[in-house]
């Protein structure tokens, strides 16, 4: 492995888990939306309170070792995609405001817009994000200079609104599956109920965008079909989507959640592997696609910053798995709770 592919894997573990682990938060916020009551809101908010600023580094990890380790890519994608990532930014920065205000004004009427502001926080990243993805296998309009030329308009084609769609069902049911391990009684049996219907559509959803990404994006199978690693990919997804609705109907919450998790991780796997050498392809010619070879740092950088992160990662995950255990458990709506 030379220090590209090194540092395309290590993007792919940020990214991947950012979708796991604030992939639930963005779950929980579109779940929110259709909350019974104000304590079943209160459980939503404080089911995610401790965690979801800790996983949202993820993602700012992974945008900057995007920018360190292959800065040709971040500049033509970032550009590419300008006014979708600030319409993200803007719900994200909303859905984390909106967590920390509800409950600073004892009115109806207050905590129904920061409500409001929480859920759509939620979903509208869930769908960007995933409208990002389908732009980025489909192929953005990429010349022989490197520059791209894209229109907001047009990065709303179907395929990537297939894939925009799918990524909020699988977060949707990512956050329900979360939910179930966090709460009991009524509330739990509702979003164990809500996993599995959220799965099948899922499940749909992702053999349609596998089907139509025979269409939109051939070259991605272009040799992928060889790699050992696609079949494992494939052989992981199915088995963990299976134990999803197992998981849940046997009442093992923690094991649904967990299948759960590898099913994001499955299918961006898939998608890496697909993409790999490719981080950008060219929708006008092939051979004009960002790679990680004509697109990256120089080997001194790559070497550099492979130290650093090397040194960070532990510390960062660390930090995650001791903030889970040290909240582990139900969540208990208190007067001083969210």
């Amino acid at each position: 492995m030379d220090l590209n592919t090194a540092w395309f894997l290590l993007v792919w573990v940020l990214l991947g888990g950012y979708a796991i682990l604030d992939g639930f938060d963005l779950g929980v916020g579109v779940l929110h939306l259709f909350a019974r009551d104000e304590r079943e809101r209160r459980i939503h908010v404080g089911a995610i309170g401790p965690f979801w600023d800790g996983n949202e580094v993820w993602l700012l990890t992974g945008g900057g070792a995007l920018f360190a380790a292959f800065p040709i890519v971040y500049a033509t994608v970032f550009s590419s995609f300008y006014l979708a990532l600030m319409l993200l930014l803007l719900a994200l920065i909303f859905r984390a405001v909106s967590l920390e205000f509800r409950g600073q004004v004892d009115s109806p009427g207050w905590r129904r817009f920061w409500d409001w502001a929480f859920g759509l926080g939620s979903l509208l990243p869930a769908v960007l994000l995933g409208v990002a993805i389908g732009n980025i296998l489909r192929g953005i309009p990429i010349d022989a200079d490197g520059v791209a030329n894209v229109s907001f308009v047009s990065l709303l084609n179907p395929y990537a609104l297939l894939i925009g769609v799918l990524s909020l069902a699988m977060f949707t049911m990512h956050g329900a599956a979360f939910l179930t391990v966090k709460t009991e009684g009524d509330l739990q049996q509702r979003m164990a109920r809500w996993a599995s219907g959220v799965w099948v559509v899922f499940l749909i959803l992702y053999l349609v965008a596998f089907a139509a990404t025979f269409f939109a994006a051939p070259f991605l199978f272009e040799g992928a079909l060889g790699k050992p690693l696609f079949w494992a990919f494939l052989v992981l997804l199915l088995a963990a989507a299976v134990n999803v609705p197992i998981a849940i109907r046997s009442g093992k919450y923690l094991r649904s959640f967990l299948a759960s998790s590898v099913t994001i991780v499955s299918v961006m796997g898939l998608a890496a592997v697909c993409l790999f050498p490719r981080m950008a392809p060219s929708s006008l010619d092939l051979a004009n696609s960002l790679t990680v070879y004509n697109a990256s740092s120089t080997p001194r950088t790559l070497t550099v910053m492979l130290v650093i992160a090397l040194i960070g990662m532990p510390i960062v995950i660390a930090y995650s798995a001791y903030i889970y255990k040290v909240f582990a458990g139900k969540v208990v709506v208190e007067e001083e709770s969210y």
